[in-house]
């Protein structure tokens, strides 16, 4: 019981995922396209809440659940590696049509073949996470 915020707040993203066509395949391809502004807003909205949301835990040094100080460590600025990196997870994006929120949408919405993407995700974030001492960063 002592998690059920974190199952009612995922239920409100998937219901808003939903209900915005976030999760459409169709409203990827369109974006992938160029033929339409619709998830462009959504991301924009999200990146805005974002920032938003790291500025507000900054201001007022909001603590995690564990009671631990929330910290933000700059990051190695290359442009090569967001370049590299970008590319990989939008094409996977635009292959699998969906990015990870929405592919455990899809799957909570009955869309059994997006667990197929979504296992494949995982697998690749694992490999990342192996290999990563190797590549270049």
């Amino acid at each position: 019981m002592k998690l059920i915020k974190f199952l009612l707040l995922g239920i409100v993203f998937g219901v808003v995922m939903t209900k915005s066509e976030a999760v459409s395949w169709f409203r990827i391809q369109e974006m992938f396209r160029f033929q339409a502004f619709h998830m462009y807003g959504i991301i924009g909205t999200a990146v805005t809440l974002g920032v938003a949301g790291v500025a507000l835990i900054k201001k007022f040094k909001i603590r995690d659940f564990s009671g631990n100080p929330i910290l933000f460590s700059p990051k190695d600025k290359s442009v090569y590696r967001y370049l590299i990196g970008g590319t990989i997870f939008g094409l996977g994006w635009a292959l699998g049509g969906a990015c990870p929120g929405p592919m455990v949408v899809n799957i909570g919405y009955g869309y059994w073949a997006m667990a197929i993407v979504f296992f494949f995700a995982l697998v690749g974030t694992y490999l990342y996470g192996v290999l990563k001492s190797k590549l270049p960063h």
